[in-house]
């Protein structure tokens, strides 16, 4: 995690609050060492900016790691839903073949 980096994209947020790359490079910064407050940042994005799609991957599998079962699986689905509709078909590929190994880890 690198504080500049950090402090940076914090002042980016404060000039552009409508941006959602801005918000899901600082979830990134967070997502490995306080990934409470990155899922924190992605539940907002997925509330604030349901068609950024790249949140639902990241959003998913911190769900998934931390045993949220129901809600990543809702993640999941509705990323995959999105990916179908935005006809991206790379983000649907790498969501599908991860909500798969979701469900493999839940059986």
């Amino acid at each position: 995690m690198n504080s500049d980096r950090i402090s940076l994209l914090e002042q980016f947020i404060k000039d552009e609050p409508s941006n959602p790359f801005n918000k899901y490079a600082l979830a990134m910064e967070y997502y490995e060492s306080q990934p409470y407050d990155s899922l924190s940042l992605l539940d907002g994005l997925l509330n604030d900016h349901p068609d950024y799609l790249p949140s639902y991957f990241k959003a998913a599998h911190l769900l998934w790691e931390h045993e949220k079962w129901e809600k990543a699986n809702e993640v999941f689905q509705k990323g995959i839903r999105l990916a179908e509709e935005q006809r991206d078909h790379k983000a649907l590929q790498e969501l599908k073949a991860a909500y798969l190994n979701f469900e493999f880890d839940r059986e």
